[in-house]
């Protein structure tokens, strides 16, 4: 045969034979229903760990953190302008007040001195432009204190919305994991069952198999391919697996999975 048409060829399934562990054909039937169950218990297993939720209420959680941190961040704003304000506010009143004091001087006559009377005017001009000079500091204040209020405002309600988010998604996805979880645990109960059924050595194969095999440890023959790795069979391989015993457990030499022959084999 022409080398490159050898090259060429489709791979070939070829088998392996177990002499030493034989099962009755319904037994080996039966770990078709088993695989058919691990299957759906896996692809379930995969469903509840991938829900979109997880990834929604992750990425809520982020921007939860995120708009908390600046929460903080403007409440402590608000809380030390506050502060600050009243501090400002304060300085202003004594300056007030000892302009005050020194007008009421100034007006009663007590002072004739006109070297005092000079400094009494001056120091009231000083306190007047100091008046000024503090109450424009607080208007400064105020209005770093109101916009800082109006920031925790705005981030308290955008807080309160992200999380009535989370906690929708929250409910969704425990809706859906109870409703994934009471359907593992049926077919677990199924499993239970089945797996019951089956003789304890091709048990424990197939499940040495499966954890091997990506979760898939035995396979059926159908229409003359392994069902497993999807390889058929030539005509070669078809005869030796006609000549099996029907106890006998065969394998395939491609994937090493427990292929299992049934009436629509192609045999």
């Amino acid at each position: 045969m022409d080398r490159a048409r050898v090259l060429r060829s489709p791979p070939r399934l070829r088998v392996l034979r177990s002499p030493q562990l034989k099962s009755a054909p319904a037994d080996q039937i039966r770990l078709l229903d088993l695989q058919e169950l691990d299957v759906r218990l896996s692809q379930l297993a995969h469903k509840r760990d991938n829900l979109p939720e997880h990834a929604e209420i992750a990425a809520l959680e982020g921007d939860l953190t995120q708009l908390r941190d600046l929460l903080v961040a403007a409440q402590t704003e608000e809380g030390d302008t506050a502060r600050e304000q009243t501090k400002a506010e304060q300085d202003v009143d004594q300056v007030r007040q000892r302009a005050a004091r020194d007008q009421q001087r100034l007006d009663s006559g007590a002072v004739t001195s006109p070297k005092d009377l000079e400094h009494l005017q001056s120091e009231i001009v000083s306190l007047a432009r100091r008046q000024t000079d503090l109450e424009e500091v607080v208007l400064e204040i105020m209005e770093r204190h109101e916009a800082a209020g109006e920031r925790v405002s705005d981030l308290t309600d955008r807080v309160a919305s992200v999380q009535a988010k989370v906690d929708d998604a929250a409910a969704r996805r425990t809706a859906a994991t109870g409703e994934i979880d009471a359907e593992i645990e049926r077919l677990a109960k199924e499993r239970e069952v089945v797996a019951g059924s089956v003789p304890a050595d091709l048990l424990a194969l197939y499940d040495k198999l499966r954890g091997q095999q990506g979760g898939v440890g035995a396979a059926k023959l159908y229409q003359r391919r392994c069902e497993g790795c999807r390889l058929e069979l030539n005509i070669t391989e078809l005869n030796e697996i006609r000549a099996a015993a029907a106890d006998e457990v065969l394998r395939c030499e491609n994937c090493r999975r427990i292929l299992v022959r049934a009436a629509d084999s192609g045999l």
